[in-house]
């Protein structure tokens, strides 16, 4: 039977560990998750169902799932946690040497391995005691319910057209490179518009099937084809790629620089003018005054303007 009216049932407690069950479908992953035993999560969720007057996970041959009145009060339960989170634990000021905080930043595998350093670097030596959560974006995933419900605190991309939903500020513009095996024929000739046009590519996989990217944009709207020999889904695998072969690959300099640095591989200036990739810094109205995320927001910004102020490698002799 569910709670009478007025009877308050619920508190942050049971909210938390409604929002962990619904998310990850397992009694075990949960208790795990909050440190706590599994017959403590499965007396939880008696109450919780008890509560609410609905069953919330269901077993089917597959596992636990959610019920469908289970996923529409998730949203809800987010926010409800995310109030009171901001009214419990939002201080007038922010001292990241003492904080404890947890951050979590969603960002592509494009995005230069550098500049995450850059970060992680800085947020060890400014906030020793505060946890950094990186989360892997792809094309599925939603990102705006994310920072909006709060399960993120900052998403890094860089759309040709970004979300006009949410605040952003640039990180970092980076100019497009093509990246080669040091033995490649082209290492030391450099690279013609008529060498890139015949050449073999390793090319990623599509981001988004809704938004092409810099690079595909501006080839598109030349009418220039490529010979896309090898596609990737990881950005970090393409590099590897270029070892001992023809093949080409259009990255970002930063990104091309880091492997360089690994790998026995070439940059060489790409053969027309693509515009700039810009990355963006990305957040939720919910998250603007918060004194932590502007110290975050200030963080990513000067490891944004440190990168970019830094020399490119010099490349090889023509």
């Amino acid at each position: 039977m569910a709670a009478r009216r007025g009877d308050n049932p619920l508190d942050t407690y049971l909210l938390r560990v409604f929002c962990l069950l619904v998310t990850e479908r397992s009694v075990s992953r949960t208790a795990f998750k909050m440190n706590q035993s599994q017959p403590a999560i499965s007396a939880a969720l008696r109450r919780l169902r008890d509560i609410i007057g609905d069953p919330l996970l269901v077993r089917e041959k597959g596992g636990m799932v959610p019920t469908e009145r289970a996923m529409g009060l998730l949203a809800h339960a987010k926010g409800a946690l995310a109030e009171i989170d901001c009214m419990v634990n939002a201080p007038d000021s922010f001292d990241p040497q003492v904080s404890r905080s947890e951050f979590h930043i969603g960002a592509p595998d494009y995005l230069a391995p550098v500049f995450i350093g850059g970060v992680v670097e800085r947020m060890r030596r400014e906030a020793p005691g505060a946890r950094l959560n990186l989360h892997s974006l792809d094309a599925s995933f939603d990102f705006e319910r994310s920072l909006a419900e709060g399960d993120l605190d900052m998403v890094i991309g860089n759309w040709p057209e970004p979300p006009d939903r949410m605040h952003l500020s640039v990180l970092l513009e980076d100019q497009i490179v093509c990246l080669v095996a040091a033995t490649h024929p082209l290492a030391r000739k450099g690279l013609t518009m008529d060498d890139y046009v015949r050449a073999r590519h390793v090319v990623p996989m599509p981001y988004s099937i809704n938004q092409r990217g810099v690079i595909d944009t501006t080839l598109a709207s030349l009418r220039i084809q490529r010979d896309e020999s090898v596609a990737v889904q990881s950005f970090s695998a393409a590099p590897y790629l270029l070892q001992n072969t023809d093949l080409i690959f259009t990255t970002s300099r930063h990104f091309a620089e880091f492997y360089c640095r690994l790998l026995p591989l070439a940059i060489l200036e790409a053969p027309l003018e693509f515009p700039p990739m810009r990355f963006y810094q990305l957040w939720h109205e919910r998250n603007r005054h918060s004194p932590s995320h502007r110290w975050l927001r200030r963080l990513l910004t000067e490891c944004g303007n440190q990168l970019a102020s830094t020399e490119p490698l010099s490349q090889p002799d023509s």
